[in-house]
């Protein structure tokens, strides 16, 4: 916890979460309070092994050299005595309600801000995921250590390198069960905030209303790239196999992926971008100096004006 608490980005991610998802199990942090750690006993880990590791929540991936009777032999040893009832004990979870809204950790002790804005995306079954993804590639990310914003294919990052908006900036899109999170995350100097704000709200409506096919043939093709690069060894492979079992039910083979993404064309991205970011309602996140951030409403303004 105590090392979370010195990585800024998760600390603005937790907060992130905790105002977007107020109210709702998403808007608490997976460590929880120090209390809650401190007063764990030997019982209490028994109990959650008990009531969750059961075999209908339970996946088994391999990849590699694997002999997959050999694979089913050892599975049979080792966990043949999990129980497959119904887990009946686990608390069933309802949908998660995204709000938007801010919030705010000033400290001026810090000398850059961290703020993450984000609009509510979708889960890792809806039909807009992909074009959402490709949406994402296209706002791309920048550091300022790359010294090659103006050679990028990104917009907002040929404008943060030439203008000196940020030190860097992330696009994120993160899924779940029902609902997800779709935005930016970025580092700047304390009087630089509101001027990329500006530019990235620009950006986004921009993927609304002006996205050229060039640019989501190129978006597509470097979202092709990464997901094969993030492939590359057997242990991602298997994660990659026990996640998709997880949420699809099902294996997902890379040419499928491939063909939902080749699908995605400019008149997709305009049309998901506007369902999901055109006069939306955000959610902010910021830590640090970050006396010059806008009024919420003037940033929930911007969600449907843009300088064309």
């Amino acid at each position: 916890m105590q090392e979370v608490e010195t990585n800024l980005q998760e600390v603005v991610f937790d907060h992130l979460h905790s105002t977007a998802y107020q109210g709702t199990p998403l808007g608490r942090t997976i460590l929880g309070p120090s209390e809650n750690i401190k007063s764990i006993t030997a019982k209490d880990l028994r109990d959650y092994i008990n009531t969750h590791y059961k075999a209908p929540r339970m996946v088994l991936a391999a990849a590699g050299g694997v002999n997959h009777d050999e694979l089913v032999k050892y599975a049979e040893q080792h966990f043949g005595g999990l129980s497959s009832d119904n887990n009946t004990e686990v608390q069933s979870l309802q949908p998660c309600r995204f709000t938007g809204s801010e919030i705010r950790v000033r400290d001026d002790d810090y000398r850059l801000a961290h703020v993450a804005i984000s609009v509510e995306g979708t889960s890792w079954s809806d039909a807009d995921t992909i074009p959402l993804m490709v949406a994402s590639t296209l706002i791309g990310s920048w550091d300022r250590s790359m010294a090659s914003g103006g050679n990028l294919g990104s917009r907002l990052a040929q404008v943060s390198g030439a203008y000196n908006l940020c030190h860097s900036f992330q696009a994120f899109n993160t899924c779940y069960a029902d609902t997800g999170l779709w935005g930016v995350y970025f580092v700047t100097d304390r009087l630089k905030i509101d001027d990329f704000l500006m530019a990235l709200q620009d950006e986004w409506i921009k993927l609304c209303t002006q996205v050229t096919e060039s640019e989501v043939t190129r978006a597509k093709n470097l979202l092709r790239t990464n997901m094969l690069l993030q492939l590359d060894g057997s242990t991602p492979i298997c994660e990659e196999m026990g996640r998709q079992l997880l949420v699809y039910n099902r294996r997902l083979p890379l040419h499928e992926l491939e063909e939902r993404i080749e699908a995605v064309n400019a008149n997709v991205i305009r049309q998901v971008c506007m369902k999901h970011i055109y006069d939306k309602c955000p959610s902010v996140a910021g830590v640090g100096p970050i006396e010059q951030l806008p009024d919420y409403n003037r940033t929930r303004g911007r969600m449907w004006w843009a300088r064309f």
